[in-house]
């Protein structure tokens, strides 16, 4: 795994049940401010192998943009089954359910992002 992905993966874990991330804030921390289409791929590929818990991650104005209704229904009743408010059965109150993760303050730490 490249060393983007790998931070990436390890972003998309440390995610708790009843929060949420968006594709471009889990670019930015994994070092690629740019790559929120990279975190789509990621997540596509590897959410099933690795086990990630792929329905806690929106887009950037708090939206489920999954475009089959099947996967969007699933994602919103995962989400509102960890506590989150889906409104309207797409949008999520980013003040409320964003996650901001604190790294890890030694870059050699497994947990650092």
């Amino acid at each position: 795994m490249r060393p983007f992905t790998e931070r990436a993966v390890a972003i998309i874990r440390s995610i708790p049940p009843g929060k949420v991330m968006t594709y471009g804030q889990i670019a930015t921390l994994a070092g690629s401010p740019r790559g929120a289409r990279q975190v789509v791929r990621i997540l596509h590929s590897m959410s099933k192998k690795h086990r990630l818990p792929w329905h806690r991650v929106i887009n950037a104005e708090g939206k489920i943009s999954l475009q089959e209704e099947e996967f969007r229904t699933m994602q919103m009743l995962l989400l509102q089954g960890e506590g989150v408010e889906v409104i309207g059965g797409k949008s999520i109150n980013l003040s409320i359910y964003q996650f901001h993760p604190q790294p890890a303050m030694h870059p050699d730490s497994e947990d650092c992002f």
